[in-house]
């Protein structure tokens, strides 16, 4: 029998070092963006609507109340229900915080930033995003959503991250996902307490009361005056 031969990646050891900077450097940049910011709440969703759409008034009213309990609000930095969630917080003098991505179409960070962070790597602004924040709110999206979603609520069933509350905002629209978990459940690929880690709702009201209930105060998260732009 012949020797295997192995495969070899497509990059020099110089790349991957050059490469190992780059991240280190983004994750610095990150932390000294993020440290001042508050607790924060982090909305994903769609990229894709305009401000005319039903999902976009709906994250924007919702994020509007997240932020007068005292949270920041924190997205992707983008359009669609990222400016939506942003808007909201600005609608009401809260604070309202972007990690842009930086895409070969050159998406813009929305006008409802006070403060923007570009990003080249995707996986670096997703654990920043889950990092500094008490809460996910996961709004109708596309794969980078359930992306989001999905590593969000691994770190919590694993344990690698605190137990932080989950919202599901749009019953319908996450019917399918919802559907799926159940089969998850039936096939015994996860335990059926898992389904206690969200809330699925399309209540602001039940929103805003689990989050008081299961990130202020469960976390003895309190007012203060902050200075919150901090470093940059």
């Amino acid at each position: 029998m012949s020797e295997i031969r192995f495969l070899e990646g497509p990059r020099s050891r110089w790349e991957e070092f050059k490469m190992t900077f780059e991240v280190m450097s983004e994750f610095i940049k990150g932390f000294r963006s993020l440290h001042f910011i508050g607790s924060a709440v982090t909305v994903f969703g769609s990229a894709r609507f305009p401000e005319t759409h039903p999902d976009y008034i709906k994250t924007r009213t919702l994020s509007a109340a997240i932020a007068k309990m005292g949270f920041t609000i924190l997205t992707g930095g983008g359009p669609g229900i990222m400016e939506a969630a942003n808007r909201g917080a600005k609608d009401v003098g809260g604070r309202s915080v972007g990690c842009n991505i930086v895409l070969p179409h050159e998406q813009e960070p929305n006008p409802y930033v006070d403060k923007s962070i570009d990003f080249k790597y995707f996986f670096v602004r997703k654990t920043l995003l889950i990092k500094y924040s008490y809460a996910f709110v996961i709004c109708p999206g596309g794969f980078g959503t359930l992306d989001e979603f999905f590593e969000s609520i691994t770190l919590i069933q694993t344990k690698k991250i605190s137990q932080f509350p989950i919202i599901i905002f749009g019953k319908d629209f996450h019917e399918h996902v919802l559907q799926h978990i159940e089969w998850m459940i039936k096939y015994k690929t996860i335990s059926p307490e898992d389904k206690e880690l969200f809330l699925v709702t399309d209540s602001v009201e039940e929103a805003v009361e689990h989050l008081k209930k299961h990130a202020i105060q469960r976390f003895k998260l309190k007012y203060s005056p902050i200075t919150w732009l901090g470093e940059g």
